[in-house]
């Protein structure tokens, strides 16, 4: 099964974190880290994002 068809897409503005993001898109704060996982091995902490970069939401509703 491939999902990357339905990938969503986020691009980090400044002031985001990846909790927002989760929120936004998943619905729930706290499933943050499934987008850190998700953009590993760009990301390599979950407090380290940086404006500009596309981050792939997993599952996740446009």
């Amino acid at each position: 099964d491939d999902d990357t068809q339905d990938a969503v897409f986020h691009t980090v503005v400044k002031g985001d974190t990846l909790s927002a993001i989760a929120k936004k898109y998943l619905g729930d704060a706290n499933r943050y880290n499934e987008i850190f996982e998700a953009n590993k091995p760009m990301l390599t902490h979950p407090d380290k994002i940086y404006p500009g970069q596309m981050l792939r939401i997993p599952g996740g509703k446009a």
